[in-house]
């Protein structure tokens, strides 16, 4: 029995990567913000999104990452030779615009969190990206994924936060177990949030990334019950995390009547005179950390998602010589962002970041679609396809995220 379970743990950390970080990129500048200014407009009557939102990012991933396993591509592989290159070519287009706005965001998150220990942008901006390019660039798959789950540890930051802010822990977890009651329905900022937080959790780009995740770390049918468990491991940290976002702010700056913040650095400035100096820098680094983390990511995304996409070669484990155009993708993004940052004016810069929301809303469903009708393909998945059960929840939330991204995609909405 014993040498059973040591075998499932050291099969599990062999796989142990992709689900973990992709689902905890969820928590980045504009995830942040959005789960802050929840907590600080409407203290814990947010909570409660919690569940669904768990449940939503656990069915999408796991589908995704079955799709890799069984089938040994990358989900632009399968939809390009499924449903041809010109439909590719077009999301392909969809998903450049999408995670560029995405990648400015988060060089915008580097630069407000730093501001906030006086780092003037000139110089957390470049180096940040100089260090990103770097990391990626010189670095291979298992060494480039062992930085990016430390990354995904310093998560914890918000949850010593949370406790640091001392809520009401009895309110907390009643909120999160039941619905808010009373004319708060009737509030349209209110109904608007739950859109924004709901709609927060989940991204193209995320699917693209964990399926490519899950065919360069060579995981097979065999290894597939231990990567499922990534993935939900992933999926339940990374919306713990997001609660005690919630909470850290509800018991701060909704507390003390604060309202609406502009930026998510706004939080932590806030919070240092309610919650003290510990949890401020907490919270900072946090955001620091989730920003860069994503900045890493997003544009690696993207790098993958064209490549396969196209037929071109990607990966880590090569360079520019084997790779050019997966590494020049991936240097152009980088730097287009972080230079974007620092000489596009503010207003210019928030009206791109929404732009990209606005087509992110165009995108996802498509994606989620695709997913669906090939996970159900029989010829491709073979025992792996959906069970009826899974397809209904699978259906349900393709159906919630769609309605979700196209009332954010008319209201303008971003998160």
């Amino acid at each position: 029995m014993l040498k059973r379970w040591r075998i499932r743990i050291l099969l599990f950390l062999a796989v142990l990567g992709p689900g973990f970080i992709t689902a905890n990129i969820d928590n980045d500048s504009g995830g942040i913000l959005t789960y802050s200014n929840a907590g600080a407009q409407f203290g814990y009557t947010l909570l409660w999104t919690m569940i669904p939102i768990t449940v939503a990012l656990l069915v999408v991933q796991e589908m995704c990452a079955r799709m890799g396993a069984i089938t040994g591509k990358g989900l632009s592989d399968l939809i390009r030779e499924e449903f041809g290159l010109r439909m590719t070519f077009l999301l392909m287009l969809l998903l450049v615009a999408v995670n560029f706005g995405n990648v400015m965001a988060e060089f915008a998150g580097i630069a407000g969190s730093m501001q906030l220990f006086h780092i003037n942008r000139f110089i957390s901006v470049p180096a940040s990206a100089l260090l990103i390019w770097s990391l990626v660039v010189k670095g291979d798959y298992k060494g480039v994924e062992k930085v990016f789950l430390a990354a995904s540890v310093f998560y914890i930051a918000y949850i010593v936060t949370g406790v640091l802010s001392q809520p009401s822990w009895h309110d907390a977890m009643v909120a999160t177990v039941e619905l808010p009651r009373g004319p708060i329905w009737h509030s349209k900022s209110y109904v608007y949030m739950i859109v924004a937080v709901i709609g927060t959790t989940i991204s193209p780009w995320m699917q693209f990334y964990l399926q490519s995740s899950i065919v360069e770390k060579g995981v097979t049918a065999k290894s597939y019950g231990a990567s499922r468990l990534d993935v939900i491991i992933g999926s339940f940290f990374t919306n713990i995390v997001a609660w005690f976002i919630v909470v850290a702010c509800a018991a701060t700056l909704f507390a003390h009547g604060m309202g609406a913040i502009g930026e998510a650095a706004d939080a932590a400035q806030a919070m240092k005179p309610l919650a003290g100096r510990y949890a401020f820098l907490l919270f900072a680094i946090g955001l620091f950390n989730a920003s860069l983390f994503a900045a890493s990511i997003l544009p690696l995304s993207t790098a993958y998602t064209v490549c396969e996409g196209l037929g071109l070669q990607s990966g880590l484990d090569g360079g520019f010589k084997d790779a050019p155009v997966f590494y020049w993708l991936y240097t152009l993004l980088v730097a287009g962002g972080a230079i974007a940052v620092l000489f596009v004016p503010n207003a210019k810069l928030i009206r791109m970041v929404i732009l990209s929301q606005v087509l992110n809303g165009v995108l996802l469903p498509l994606v989620i679609v695709f997913m669906l009708l090939l996970i159900n393909r029989k010829d491709l998945m073979g025992d792996y396809v959906n069970s009826r059960w899974f397809n209904a929840v699978a259906w349900l939330t393709a159906a919630v995220v769609i309605v979700l991204s196209l009332v954010m995609m008319f209201t303008g909405g971003s998160g």
